[in-house]
């Protein structure tokens, strides 16, 4: 994003709220009280995406001359616009985050070209320098986490069978289900992932019976990708599967069950954006990182967790902590027989090519049409 116009003025005797309320444009009479908007596709308290979002509006609460207004279960259609415009005109909201995946493009480029003093931040990686500069993109690796779930669950998998209930194959979604899978190999080379696509971010019914399909077939840990992991957990937990998680912790859900997850760690990252604007060096319009940039984290792992699948997991984490490390490289075929890596090829997290993966490798039973 570009605040090159946003005063460069220090943080004065604890006044951070005005100085972020000045920066961010909002008016004379709000400005000692910052608001700031957020919209879910879903429910709050969904044990997944949208919870992992509404932690985060909870820890800004706690600042200091910061109000937060919020609007759940809002669909990718126009009502998102009528949504962030009553935010803006309303709630007097001079930084909007619009969260989920499908309103971005028209919806919020529409309301940055409409609204060019409101900053709108998305979250999905999707801003390009053709998308108005009032508006910024930010996004987490959280494939890196992914591929310690995947190495845990093929230790701890007895079957060698693993599942993966997805919601549509986007690369974002195929980079998780590959990066898990590549995760399990290093466990047990033998391991393979099957998957099972709903065909939409929040359908329960179908993920209940994808989850108890894989099980029948002989699955005995299971993941996913899709806004509320809930329904996959219960299911599989009550069938006698292990789980790992994703969004947020789902270990209240399953204790005995869970292994561990894939986390947003946006907590740590929405205070960081608004010290980056209150200090004037504001957040680029494109904002990416990983475990070692706190974006992501690990969940805790659980008792079924033996001590070799703990031990390897958290060498390879402290590996991505340290310096990063390349999950995709060379040689790498996917599940046809076709090389997507050539040897001595690495694709590090920002490659651009990773961001138009349209396959799934080897040892992933399924398809991506």
């Amino acid at each position: 994003m570009d605040f090159s116009s946003i005063s460069r003025r220090r943080l004065l005797q604890g006044s951070a709220a005005l100085t972020l309320g000045t920066a961010l444009g909002a008016r004379t009479a709000a400005a000692a009280d910052t608001t700031i908007g957020f919209i879910y596709v879903g429910s709050r308290d969904d044990y997944g995406y949208n919870q992992a979002h509404a932690q985060a509006a909870a820890a800004l609460k706690k600042m200091p001359g910061i109000k937060i207004v919020e609007e759940e279960k809002v669909p990718e259609t126009d009502a998102v616009e009528k949504t962030m415009e009553s935010m803006i005109n309303l709630d007097g909201a001079s930084l909007v985050f619009p969260t989920s995946f499908g309103y971005f493009s028209p919806h919020m480029v529409k309301m940055a070209n409409k609204y060019p003093k409101i900053h709108f931040e998305h979250c999905g990686g999707l801003w390009t320098d053709k998308d108005p500069k009032n508006a910024g993109s930010y996004f987490g690796y959280i494939d890196e986490a992914q591929y310690i779930s995947g190495i845990v669950a093929g230790y701890t998998s007895k079957s060698g069978k693993l599942g993966f209930v997805a919601a549509k194959p986007i690369p974002q979604v195929l980079r998780n289900i590959n990066a898990f899978t590549l995760g399990a190999k290093l466990a047990n080379p033998k391991a393979t992932t099957q998957v099972i696509f709903t065909g939409d971010w929040s359908m329960p019914v179908k993920e209940a019976e994808a989850t108890n399909s894989l099980i029948d077939q002989g699955v005995d840990v299971l993941t996913c990708h899709v806004d509320g992991p809930k329904t996959m957990v219960e299911n599989a937990a009550r069938r006698g599967a292990m789980v790992c998680g994703y969004h947020v912790n789902q270990s209240p859900l399953a204790p005995q069950a869970y292994l561990t997850g894939a986390e947003w760690n946006w907590e740590a990252l929405y205070p960081k954006f608004l010290k980056m604007i209150a200090s004037g060096e504001g957040i680029p319009n494109f904002y990416r990182g990983g475990l070692q940039e706190e974006i992501v984290k690990v969940s805790p792992y659980g008792p079924a967790v033996g001590e070799k699948a703990r031990k390897h997991a958290d060498e390879v984490k402290a590996t991505f902590l340290a310096k990063g490390l390349a999950i995709f490289k060379g040689p790498l075929v996917d599940n046809k027989g076709k090389t997507v890596i050539t040897a001595g090829t690495e694709r590090g997290q920002k490659d651009p090519e990773l961001e138009k993966m349209d396959y799934l490798v080897e040892g992933v039973i399924g398809a991506t049409s």
